[in-house]
């Protein structure tokens, strides 16, 4: 179990825009935002970079979670593997904790390991998205809709990662929340 969870931690650390920087002569990390996600691979190389990079990323945490559901883990065990693998993502180990923000690789891992929870999710950021006219913000009410459907349904006491995740993901987003906010609701 435990060398599970550190081979999810370990998966996370293979960033896939790190590799389609280097396969197009590219250091994302000294591009724009210097994240290594997809959204930066996207606005420095090119929309192909944010699919590949989104793929790529999302395919890491639904791999973790296959492998977790094959060697027969209690949902608990492999939602710990879905938390390290976006860990592993979020704070690669290489690169001295400077990796991506995590959306990505939530998505494989919730879609994957709880597909209920991740529609609940998809279907809050649908409705909203055309109200706030902003991903960022719209994530916020996605993330809530995913707490409260895992609070209303008891599915805390198997996916509680999943929760520790999404804090680790606002708080790398803590810089684009808030300019996000003050785009959307300053006064002009």
């Amino acid at each position: 179990m435990v060398i599970y969870w550190i081979a999810a931690y370990m998966i996370g650390n293979i960033l896939t825009a790190w590799w389609i920087g280097k396969w197009k002569g590219v250091d994302l990390r000294k591009e724009r935002s210097g994240n290594l996600g997809a959204r930066n691979a996207g606005a420095v190389i090119g929309k192909s970079a944010f699919v590949l990079t989104f793929l790529g990323d999302a395919a890491k945490g639904a791999v973790v979670v296959a492998i977790g559901r094959y060697a027969g883990f209690e949902e608990w065990v492999v939602a710990i593997g879905g938390l390290s693998v976006i860990c592993g993502h979020l704070f690669p180990l290489w690169l001295k904790g400077r990796g991506g923000k995590g959306i990505a690789t939530f998505i494989g891992v919730s879609l994957s390991l709880t597909p209920f929870f991740f529609l609940v999710m998809f279907l809050a950021f649908a409705l909203f998205f055309p109200i706030l006219k902003s991903a960022t913000l719209t994530m916020l009410i996605s993330y809530a809709a995913f707490f409260s459907a895992l609070a209303f349904t008891g599915g805390w006491m198997d996916y509680w990662p999943l929760g520790l995740a999404i804090i680790l993901i606002l708080i790398k987003h803590q810089a684009d929340i808030q300019e996000s906010f003050q785009n959307r609701f300053s006064k002009q």
